[in-house]
């Protein structure tokens, strides 16, 4: 095999590299905006959960008072934790989405050079008769 398909093939092998790889990276920020859109979902569950047991009106005595205002300290506490998880996970997410954006540069540049690559042999192999022809006289004419 000449060199220049053995280029083209190795091109050809290479952007299919890429395009597992950009596939490889689509899927794991699918999974992180998944993540993140869970983790934003349950943080609003739990912030209105907490809002409905903050009213103290219809409570009968001290005790009732001192369990209803730890059990909305605990659910202030998990929201708290579920806004962090969050807010990591939108860190996750915008990290995968900038792979995302670079696997696919990588995979065209490599899809440019494999076309790149395809258009010359094309054309060397149009004219080949051209390319290979000696000038005829010497230099000085």
């Amino acid at each position: 095999m000449r060199p220049e398909l053995r280029k083209l093939a190795r091109l050809r092998r290479l952007e299919k590299v890429r395009a597992l790889a950009k596939q490889h990276a689509a899927q794991q920020a699918a999974a992180a905006e998944g993540t993140l859109a869970h983790l934003k979902s349950l943080a609003e569950r739990t912030r209105a959960m907490g809002d409905v047991y903050r009213d103290h009106a219809g409570l009968s005595d001290g005790q009732a008072l001192r369990q209803q205002i730890q059990f909305t300290q605990g659910l202030a506490g998990i929201t708290a934790a579920t806004r962090r998880d969050a807010l990591s996970a939108q860190a996750q997410a915008d990290l995968r989405q900038q792979e995302l954006a670079m696997a696919e540069r990588r995979r065209a540049a490599v899809e440019t050079r494999a076309q790149d690559s395809a258009r010359a042999l094309a054309q060397r192999q149009s004219n080949p008769a051209s390319a290979a022809r000696k000038r005829l006289g010497t230099g000085l004419e």
